[in-house]
């Protein structure tokens, strides 16, 4: 287990990883779940395995804008990426480049 705070406590896990204390949301469970579950006390795990990894990659980042905190997916580095660029858009981190377009 891999704990990667990128300002939102999130964990990238293996696949089949089943941590204890976690409320389990399941292969690509629908938003409304993943929020009803974030509103709870509870970390949301939820499973990210694809084979592609764009589409992995994608899934992490959904998830984690809507509150879940554990992810399972084959493609970790890409996963921790996705995180990072969440949290720089909710506000939780600096972004790793800051570039100032003049017209």
């Amino acid at each position: 287990m891999e704990t990667h705070d990128a300002g939102l406590g999130c964990e990238v896990l293996e696949p089949g990883a089943a941590p204890a204390g976690a409320a389990d949301a399941g292969h690509r469970p629908p938003a409304a779940r993943v929020r009803a579950l974030a509103a709870g006390p509870l970390p949301v795990l939820v499973r990210c395995e694809a084979d592609d990894e764009a589409e992995s990659t994608a899934l992490v980042a959904l998830y984690a804008w809507l509150g879940a905190r554990l992810f399972t997916t084959g493609h970790p580095r890409s996963a921790r990426q996705a995180l990072d660029m969440v949290a720089s858009v909710a506000g939780g981190r600096p972004p790793a480049a800051v570039r100032r377009g003049l017209a």
